[in-house]
């Protein structure tokens, strides 16, 4: 078997995928297996339909349980306290100013794992996130996306808080 990816993870995004691995092997594995128990109690299982979504849950959350714990083998966490804020990396805040579109953007760039869009955290390994690590402030990167390019001028780098 290859072997697996190291996944770059934050602190906060280690801690998050452990908390949400434990709510799925405590509480809910418990819950999906009363309600399995509450299906099999009203008899004929070929035309339970509760029966079968619990059974399908069950599915869902075994896979899930089972990607979470690869993903936390193979894990690095990157310690923010040890991160060079010269240059751009795992674990930085940075502020950039879109040339493109003229308007400031924040990201803060983080593992594959941990990233949300929404939230303003970027993956190393996305277009912008490959473009911005190793730069520092002043300078100028070019980002190819479906779009086209962007250009981004690095205006900042801090530390997450």
């Amino acid at each position: 078997m290859a072997e697996a990816k190291k996944r770059l993870l934050t602190y906060a995004g280690l801690k998050a995928l452990e908390d949400e691995l434990e709510n799925l092997k405590v509480v809910k594995r418990k819950e999906v297996a009363a309600k399995i128990r509450e299906a099999r109690e009203q008899g004929d299982l070929s035309e339970n339909a509760e029966y079968d979504a619990a059974k399908d849950e069950q599915r869902d959350i075994e896979a899930r349980i089972e990607e979470l714990e690869g993903i936390l083998k193979n894990a690095e966490v990157v310690v923010e306290d040890e991160v060079d804020f010269d240059k751009i990396n795992v674990g930085c805040n940075v502020k950039v100013y879109d040339i493109t579109f003229a308007e400031e953007m924040e990201f803060k760039i983080v593992g594959s794992t941990e990233s949300n869009s929404l939230e303003g955290k970027i993956s190393n390994e996305s277009p912008v996130g490959q473009a911005l690590i190793g730069k520092t402030v002043g300078d100028v990167v070019d980002v190819e996306t479906q779009a086209g390019t962007i250009q981004y001028k690095v205006l900042a780098i801090s530390r997450s808080l």
